[in-house]
């Protein structure tokens, strides 16, 4: 039988982030995010630029709160809206700069919505499409440290119950593209 792992990381996710909130009072960055990035802490860099797009947002919409009026829903919308573009820029830039490191390699689908592999071997790229949006809300509500410390607490708990649950599924699981040497000597000879 054939594991969807993304969707037991996130159900995992869901129980993990009920619980956390329920003992400790806190969100860990909206409840289908820790399961998505459970599935990717073995790509620290995806971590590291969803983070950062997440709190790009977080600062970009509290310095637009003080020129209009945000808040309720507006303020929601806006956290997503404004975490989706950032996420595309981020991953416009990353492709800038992973072509100007190496030659260029194969990208995913659309260059501004996935993630990047060159051909030196480094994959980049924001995780999700609201994930950073989602993570800048909590931010926003609850403060900086503690959603993050939640957040990664609960991404941490929820790839233990995976590596528990389904070690040989988890295993043979790489998110974004999977990119071989003749994938791409055959992809830039079209």
């Amino acid at each position: 039988m054939e594991v969807n792992l993304l969707a037991l990381s996130i159900g995992i996710g869901l129980v993990v982030s009920l619980l956390f909130s329920e003992l400790f009072g806190l969100a860990a960055g909206g409840l289908v995010v820790p399961g998505y990035i459970a599935l990717y802490l073995t790509r620290p860099l995806d971590v590291a630029v969803t983070l950062f797009a997440a709190l790009l947002t977080f600062f970009l919409v509290r310095i637009a709160s003080t020129f209009v009026i945000i808040y309720g829903r507006r303020r929601t919308t806006a956290m997503i809206l404004v975490g989706y573009v950032m996420g595309v820029l981020l991953n416009a830039a990353l492709a800038s700069a992973l072509e100007s490191i190496s030659e260029p390699s194969v990208v995913t689908s659309a260059p501004l919505l996935y993630s990047v592999a060159s051909n030196a071997g480094i994959e980049a790229g924001v995780i999700g499409y609201i994930v950073p949006g989602l993570i800048a809300i909590w931010l926003d509500r609850q403060g900086v440290v503690p959603t993050l410390a939640v957040l990664m607490t609960s991404a941490v708990v929820v790839r233990l119950i995976l590596i528990l649950a389904v070690p040989e599924d988890l295993q043979w699981f790489h998110p974004g593209p999977e990119v071989t040497v003749s994938e791409n000597e055959e992809v830039l000879s079209r």
